[in-house]
């Protein structure tokens, strides 16, 4: 169809590719353009101004690529950025009609409808910690809700890495989700507010108090997009149909190949195009 383009997902990394998975098997016939800021990774502790700073710059590419809608696959950058160029960048832009929609607020909604006591956990980087968005969220939605929240600075180097099965992997989950439940056992359920982390589940379900359940993003952001197009379908008109996918990356293509198969479980070769992000 004339006129219309991909969807822009955009990340620090690769871990948003746990979120493009989902959303590509709740919209198959769509066409996506995936861009992972490696070169620039990781952001969970660079200041505000920085971040939003590079997801500027990420937006504006995928912009100038034809994308009219771009979905922010990184809780940092939904966190310290997002509405930011919401409110700022959109309205100014050549083209109002664009949109930058985040992960952060998807997450919150579902995880209302999971949680029964009603006393969440958050695990996610040090910047998403450190803005507090998900409480600022949570309160904002759902003010009886209390939401206690972890920064787990290496559970992204170790899967990065490769060492999701290494000694040091099973010491880091279980440091931090014990200092988590050890300020609230009554938490049934625990938001992974990194897109990395679902990476780590298998490993995080171990160490669970009986009756919590571990809460990865994909599914519900997923669902949320797939709401909103059918809620806008003037939007739903401008998004290209062929069930096409392609990849830009900021570092090497080919790490990015093969790094791409961790978080997609080797189920396609990835073949990525190396960009600059200015």
């Amino acid at each position: 169809m004339a006129g219309t383009a991909p969807i822009g997902i955009f990340d620090s990394g690769y871990g948003g590719l746990t979120i493009f998975e989902k959303i590509r098997e709740a919209l198959p016939d769509r066409d996506f353009l995936y861009l992972g800021d490696n070169a620039r990774a990781p952001y969970g502790p660079r200041s505000f101004e920085v971040v939003l700073e590079f997801a500027r710059q990420a937006t504006e590419h995928l912009f100038a690529r034809g994308c009219p809608l771009v979905i922010f696959a990184c809780n940092t950058a939904s966190a310290k950025a997002l509405r930011s160029i919401q409110r700022n960048d959109l309205p100014r832009s050549s083209d109002p009609t664009r949109r930058v929609l985040g992960v952060i607020r998807p997450t919150v909604e579902a995880a209302d409808a999971l949680s029964r006591t009603k006393h969440v956990g958050v695990v996610g980087t040090e910047g998403t910690i450190a803005s507090r968005s998900y409480e600022l969220e949570m309160r904002k939605l759902f003010p009886e809700i209390r939401v206690v929240s972890e920064a787990c600075p290496m559970w992204v180097p170790l899967v990065e890495n490769g060492e999701t099965e290494a000694p040091a992997a099973e010491y880091f989950v279980k440091r931090h989700l014990d200092a988590l439940f050890s300020r609230d056992g009554k938490i049934d359920t625990l938001i992974l507010g990194c897109t990395h982390y679902p990476v780590l589940l298998p490993l995080i379900r171990k160490f669970l108090p009986a009756g919590t359940r571990a809460f990865p993003q994909g599914a519900c952001v997923a669902e949320s997009l797939k709401d909103y197009l059918a809620r806008h379908p003037e939007m739903a008109r401008r998004i290209s149909r062929g069930g096409n996918a392609a990849f830009l990356t900021t570092e090497s293509a080919e790490r990015f190949s093969r790094a791409a198969e961790i978080f997609l479980r080797a189920r396609e070769r990835v073949r990525a195009e190396r960009i600059e992000l200015k």
